[in-house]
């Protein structure tokens, strides 16, 4: 396989503890992943996860335990839950700490985070015209100056963000839908999605995202036998087999549970790759590849990361190289 696209490994929040994030983090860097993505929730998407550290303390520790490898934030939603000024200061700080190493993956989120203060949870629309007005405040109070604002959804009064880094970090905006995929194209320095789909490209395109980086999320699960990863890929992570918007608009792990009872065993085995053949890993991130996608990132479902980690060095490292 030709690699002209960056490779990254996702750090899944809701699955793992915080220490073990650093030390996945560590791992990945060891094997020359270019990146990796973080998720930011406040609750795990099913209780059986298990889940779900405050991502900036995370962030942190990896900063000081790793010397090379990126890191992005996959996604954040600075609408609600915490307010665009301090998301702003949060990033600021995170890339003078990890200098050139940083970039912010923005979102729409989800109810069963951002609800949790009592806040009504916005219909879509709403929360893409939110999510522009936050990206806006960001960038201004990066300028490093006073910043005073009343908006439509903010206020912010008298800010200024004094810890910056030398050189400001990318913002991506993450994208399922048309609507938010032109929005990503028009407020955003690239795009973060989890579906390859021509129609997604074209609205960042025309949104005026041509020539910016596409980065792609790809679900899998090695194991020693495909039935195995299947049946972990299903238990852990059925979520993923839930279609329309019910993972953006139910509020609680419970009620997520409820709504993936409906999922079949074979909806998550068709859409995650699952066990031990690499030809199947590398025919979906070709397939990413081939979309567009110029940063594609795995995430490993379940707790066996080391035997994935040794897949990957033995079985998918030489391909992609």
């Amino acid at each position: 396989m030709k690699k002209d696209f960056k490779i990254g490994y996702n750090l899944s929040s809701e699955e793992h503890t915080p220490n073990a994030l650093v030390k996945n983090t560590q791992r990945a860097e060891a094997l020359d992943f270019d990146f990796v993505m973080i998720s930011d929730h406040y609750h795990p998407w099913l209780d059986l996860q298990g889940q779900s550290a405050f991502v900036w303390s995370v962030i942190g520790a990896i900063a000081h335990s790793t010397t090379k490898i990126s890191l992005g934030t996959g996604v954040t939603c600075p609408i609600m839950r915490i307010h665009p000024a301090i998301i702003a200061q949060a990033a600021a700080t995170t890339a003078t700490m990890m200098p050139g190493r940083f970039f912010l993956g923005v979102g729409s989120g989800e109810n069963l985070n951002e609800h949790i203060l009592g806040d009504h949870w916005p219909p879509t629309l709403t929360r893409l015209a939110m999510l522009e007005e936050s990206v806006q405040i960001i960038r201004e109070l990066w300028k490093g100056e006073e910043f005073t604002y009343y908006g439509e959804f903010y206020i912010v009064e008298n800010a200024r963000i004094y810890t910056l880094p030398d050189k400001l970090p990318p913002i991506y905006v993450a994208s399922s839908a048309e609507n938010s995929a032109y929005l990503a194209g028009r407020i955003g320095d690239g795009l973060i999605s989890t579906v390859p789909l021509e129609n997604i490209m074209n609205k960042f395109d025309e949104g005026g995202g041509k020539g910016k980086p596409r980065i792609g999320k790809l679900d899998v699960c090695w194991a020693p036998s495909e039935e195995e990863g299947c049946r972990t890929a299903f238990e852990q992570w059925t979520n993923t087999g839930i279609n329309g918007e019910l993972n953006q608009e139910l509020a609680t792990p419970a009620l997520i549970e409820q709504a993936a009872s409906m999922v079949r065993y074979e909806d998550v085995a068709e859409k995650i790759v699952c066990g031990p053949d690499p030809k199947k890993y590398l025919e979906k991130i070709e397939l990413f590849a081939e979309s567009g996608f110029d940063h594609i990132y795995l995430h490993q479902i379940g707790c066996d990361q080391d035997g994935f980690f040794n897949f990957y060095e033995k079985e998918l490292l030489p391909e992609l190289r």
